[in-house]
């Protein structure tokens, strides 16, 4: 039986649309949420890599004792030029940023897992790069580009996949479990730094880069199995593929009022927002994102800058500094033994963290948690850069900015962390999510590369303190 947009009619009653909750609707969203896991891990193994003996006596041509603990020239700074360091953490951030752009586009041609599958694809290709360029700059930095494009495929589609095949019931809770499993790799890439920091090889950083590999083989796997975005299907028109994915989502039979329900529910959105938004051209189809009265919550634009707006201001918040540079910024403080222990205490703060965000962003609301997460990170920071000032060499005073770091990591894990994800995911027309989720990742990316770039130099000369408390 070949189903027509006509032959599908819905209930008046709202509390009917939504089938019951099944394991397999979870399965869909925690298998998708699973490609957070290599974007955290791959943000986590590069600030701890940076600060590898071996990895930097590649990279400086510096000899380094390891049975004695020590560079065998005493006489020369042991660590990666800030220059080389910024440019190897930030242009993963610029792949990504053009990888965002181009994949909004593939994901409305090619559908959503395709786009998902080709960035895994290319992620990988830029994993190999990484492992095989053995103290050549410029191939790490081509392979942290080419890894970059994939991880911008990913982070623009899969929360827009998770979006439209989740429950509206759990909707903040599966996206939110999206933010947890970066957290994971976060931790996971710790975990394996520390594990490799001292060896005395090149499985030192080629084991916690090689990896990677397994995450991107999960995520691809998972994605063989799930099925395509019934939304994706109303959009193309094909009302039988729609039907059966929506079916073995929710876990009804195709002929169940539910259903029929809440693909007629689809099909209206898809309907009322292409007489909203008319299909005018390619270049109109993105300009339409930012039209309208800037004063109108409603409007394209409106939504547009909040959205890139959030976007920009997580990447802000300060956390990406704790990731990239943590380890070496703890290094040369002076006054911590293991600063390998100390950043993957600070990752196991903001895993522990995360999950709380699960019940308090449904319960409290998306906007709340974004204006006390943001005022409570203020405080953190200004009080980081106020003793770290005033007190800059004080031993007493780094183990309470640690102990004031690890609060706001916690601030920032259940607030802004797993919100501005949601928000995104929520504050667009369905139909057009892609266009307008595009630009608003991207966005994203954009602090994301200049901070990474500049917080290389500022975290050598010392500045970082001055920076949090500007932050703030």
């Amino acid at each position: 039986m070949t189903l027509s947009l006509e032959s599908i009619r819905g209930t008046a009653d709202v509390s009917k649309i939504e089938a019951p909750i099944t394991w397999k609707a979870y399965l869909c969203c925690v298998s998708a949420a699973f490609g957070g896991i290599f974007f955290g891990y791959d943000i986590g193994w590069m600030g701890g890599v940076l600060g590898m003996p071996y990895f930097i006596q590649q990279y400086t041509g510096i000899e380094y004792d390891f049975a004695a603990g020590a560079p065998v020239d005493g006489s020369r700074p042991f660590a990666i030029p800030s220059s080389d360091k910024s440019l190897m953490t930030s242009i993963l951030s610029l792949g990504t940023f053009l990888g965002a752009i181009v994949a909004g586009d593939l994901a409305d041609m090619l559908g959503r897992r395709i786009t998902i599958l080709m960035g895994c694809g290319i992620f990988s290709v830029g994993v190999i790069l990484q492992i095989a360029s053995s103290g050549q700059l410029a191939v790490m930095v081509l392979g942290r580009l080419v890894a970059g494009l994939g991880v911008g495929f990913e982070s623009a589609v899969i929360i827009l996949y998770m979006s439209e095949v989740s429950p509206k019931k759990i909707r903040g809770a599966v996206v939110s479990a999206y933010q947890f499993c970066i957290t994971i790799g976060l931790l996971l890439a710790n975990c394996v730094v520390y594990g490799t920091q001292n060896m005395s090889s090149t499985a030192s950083y080629r084991i916690p880069i090689g990896l990677q590999f397994l995450w991107a083989i999960s995520l691809a796997v998972a994605l063989f199995i799930l099925p395509e975005s019934p939304r994706y299907f109303v959009k193309k028109g094909d009302m039988q593929k729609a039907t059966e994915s929506l079916s073995y989502i929710r876990g009804q039979p195709p002929t169940s009022e539910y259903i029929q329900d809440e693909l007629a529910e689809i099909i209206a959105n898809h309907e009322y927002e292409r007489t909203v938004t008319p299909d005018t051209g390619y270049v109109n189809s993105w300009l339409v994102c930012f039209k309208g009265p800037i004063t109108s919550p409603s409007s394209n634009i409106r939504r547009t800058i909040v959205g890139a707006g959030i976007q920009g201001m997580q990447q802000l918040s300060g956390m990406n500094f704790i990731f990239y540079y943590g380890t070496t910024f703890f290094q040369q403080l002076g006054t911590i033994s293991n600063p390998f222990l100390i950043s993957l205490i600070t990752t196991l703060v903001n895993v522990f963290s995360t999950p709380l965000a699960f019940w308090t962003i449904e319960r409290f609301g998306r906007r709340p948690l974004l204006i006390y997460g943001g005022l409570a990170m203020f405080c953190m920071q200004y009080i980081i850069g106020a003793v770290g000032t005033a007190m800059p060499n004080d031993e007493t005073a780094v183990k309470g900015m640690i102990a004031v770091i690890c609060f706001q990591i916690f601030f920032f894990a259940t607030t802004w962390g797993p919100a501005a994800w949601v928000v995104v995911g929520e504050a667009v027309f369905v139909d057009r999510m892609l266009m307008e989720t595009s630009p608003r990742k991207s966005a994203k990316w954009v602090p994301t590369t200049t901070f990474a770039q500049e917080m290389g130099h500022t975290e050598e000369k010392g500045g970082v303190i001055h920076v949090e408390g500007n932050q703030a």
